[in-house]
């Protein structure tokens, strides 16, 4: 599944492939300390990069940073709850799928 990956203002990043980490925040709306929360809970973790400074984000990970975001905001979930979460809602994704497959 494609996704187009847009900033607030409209605009797009400069590559779809993979995103930087400020690119990552720009999309979500969230800032740089939060991502490296999510990377050090283990919720998101850079495809290149050893460092917040050269991380490279998949697209793909935009969703789980929004979804993490609105679990903490919304609902006061801590990162460690919002990881079960979303490892959760992966888990049902992938069962979907493969029901969707069988069927």
């Amino acid at each position: 599944m494609s996704t187009t990956i847009r900033f607030l203002d409209g605009s797009m990043p400069e590559s779809q492939a993979e995103l930087s980490l400020i690119e990552v925040c720009r999309c979500c709306a969230v800032q740089t300390d939060f991502i490296v929360a999510l990377v050090e809970e283990g919720i998101i973790a850079p495809v290149v990069g050893s460092e917040a400074a050269s991380w490279r984000f998949a697209n793909a990970q935009v969703h789980h940073v929004t979804l993490a975001w609105r679990l903490q905001r919304d609902l006061g979930v801590n990162l460690a709850g919002a990881a079960l979460a979303l490892q959760l809602l992966d888990e049902i994704e992938t069962l979907r799928a493969q029901i969707a497959a069988s069927a």
